[in-house]
């Protein structure tokens, strides 16, 4: 089965403010955006990763793994700055190369808890399913509330008539680790998702993101259970 040519695309700015160099932080004997690279490197359907970034020294440490460098304009690196703009950003610096990918594989390096096979599986649901996009998702088993004008109201079920979680329809939580989309989805909509979206469904550890140093030591004991999938 022919697979379309995908390039990963990993942002990683220097300004994180809640902890200082984050992408570049130990996790696991590891710079936390080394595990993202790694992964992608891993994943046999990924031809070439790139990081876009305005940091020398993450751009040092993400040669070092291997990781193309795409340097990010100060204006496209700041507080206020989305990651579409970088994304939009690289993908023209890389097609001024001459290549056009098919797919992009977008990567968050706080989200590290995924695998090089599960972004292989991610591309194949989407090629299967004739997808523009795919999000990765974990399963959500909450009960949610909102407040709307003073008032409380149940969001996902009826709290006059409470389900047992087993028998509530699945629900997901967007985990942030896999992002996949056709290069005209975010020049169109200046979106990572567009056209037709495909759901892919990964465990609940997936979904942890890292924030705060909490944060890196419960990655990193979930990062040595030796799970060689994080796929449903």
């Amino acid at each position: 089965m022919d697979f379309p040519r995908s390039i990963s695309l990993i942002p990683a700015r220097g300004g994180s403010k809640g902890i200082p160099h984050k992408n570049i932080q130990l996790l696991d004997n590891k710079p936390l955006i080394a595990h993202s690279i790694l992964d992608a490197i891993e994943a046999t359907l990924v031809e070439q990763v790139y990081v876009s970034t305005d940091d020398f020294e993450i751009a040092s440490v993400a040669e070092n793994y291997n990781a193309s460098i795409i340097e990010r304009p100060d204006k496209l690196a700041g507080d206020t700055a989305s990651s579409e703009s970088a994304l939009v950003h690289a993908l023209n610096e890389i097609e001024k190369s001459g290549f056009q990918p098919d797919l992009i594989v977008f990567l968050q390096c706080t989200s590290p808890i995924r695998t090089g096979a599960d972004i292989d599986k991610a591309i194949q649901k989407m090629k299967a399913e004739r997808a523009d996009s795919l999000l990765s998702v974990s399963p959500s088993h909450r009960f949610l509330w909102e407040e709307d004008s003073g008032q409380a109201k149940s969001i996902n079920y009826d709290y006059r008539d409470r389900p047992r979680r087993q028998d509530m329809n699945p629900q997901y939580v967007e985990n942030g680790s896999i992002y996949i989309f056709k290069p005209w989805v975010i020049k169109e909509f200046n979106n990572r998702l567009g056209g037709k979206i495909s759901l892919f469904p990964m465990s609940e550890a997936a979904a942890h993101e890292i924030d705060s140093p909490l944060d890196f030591e419960i990655a990193e004991f979930l990062l040595k259970q030796q799970v060689t999938s994080h796929a449903y």
